[in-house]
């Protein structure tokens, strides 16, 4: 199969495609998702909760996006990889957000980032168009902001919804995800635009979905961890590699007390 390009996502959403798109932060797993047939990697920030153990994914350093990054691009064969501009480097200035990107794609191979926020970094996402890098939108509930939203929340207000996707396109976005809105704000939204909408939490009327491949493998630090509600799961990876472990640990000392 060939590399998927940003012209072929795009063309998904004329032909009604569904466009699959799943997490990744290392070699193995990325390899795996792409020998499965997923469109796209996203390298995102969630890596601070589901890899560092992290509350929120502020502490994320640009570094680690692109440590990660490079590991799973080497991985991939045929998915597009995009990957996360990390707090705060989408709001450091129209330079500083360019160099930040740059620095992204030279050293990990990417072949676009993301960046939260809609009509208040228009000029930023503008401007890496301009030099380039193609860019992922990322409209409604931003990960990046939970201090200032208060928390994990569904955003209701159409208004702004609306406003903040259309100046993503505008900027010349290639595609937005649509966090944590109604279904039926993100099915406005969705045609609405031109360009690919990928759902988080917002209803099966997006373009594509995205999870965190964490949330949807079952692959949690704790047994009681909770899910979150959008994020179906496919597998139980903690209960198994949990099994697996007490059954290393047994055989290793019945082995001892048997010399």
């Amino acid at each position: 199969m060939s590399k998927i390009t940003v012209r072929q996502l795009q063309q998904y959403k004329l032909d009604g495609r569904k466009i699959a798109v799943l997490t990744a932060y290392d070699y193995p797993m990325a390899r795996i998702f792409d020998d499965a047939g997923i469109d796209m990697i996203h390298v995102g920030d969630s890596l601070g909760n589901v890899v560092q153990g992290r509350s929120t994914t502020l502490p994320v350093t640009l570094d680690q996006m692109i440590y990660h990054a490079e590991m799973v691009v080497r991985a991939v064969e045929h998915a597009f990889v995009v990957v996360d501009l990390p707090f705060p480097c989408g709001h450091l200035g129209v330079h500083d957000t360019v160099a930040a990107a740059a620095k992204i794609l030279k050293e990990s191979g990417a072949q676009a980032v993301k960046l939260e926020g809609g009509a208040a970094v228009a000029d930023q996402i503008a401007a890496l168009v301009q030099a380039g890098i193609p860019v992922f939108g990322h409209c409604g509930m931003l990960p990046q902001t939970i201090h200032q939203m208060g928390g994990y929340r569904i955003q209701r207000d159409r208004e702004q919804l609306l406003a903040d996707v259309q100046a993503v396109e505008a900027a010349g976005a290639f595609a937005v995800v649509l966090e944590c809105v109604p279904e039926e704000l993100a099915a406005e939204a969705t045609q609405t635009l031109r360009i690919p909408t990928i759902g988080i939490g917002a209803g099966p009327h997006c373009d594509g979905q995205v999870l965190v491949a964490h949330d949807m493998l079952g692959y949690t630090a704790e047994a009681n961890q909770k899910t979150p509600k959008h994020a179906k799961v496919y597998a139980q990876l903690h209960a198994i590699i949990h099994d697996a472990a007490e059954a290393y640990i047994h055989d290793v000392r019945r082995a001892t007390e048997a010399s």
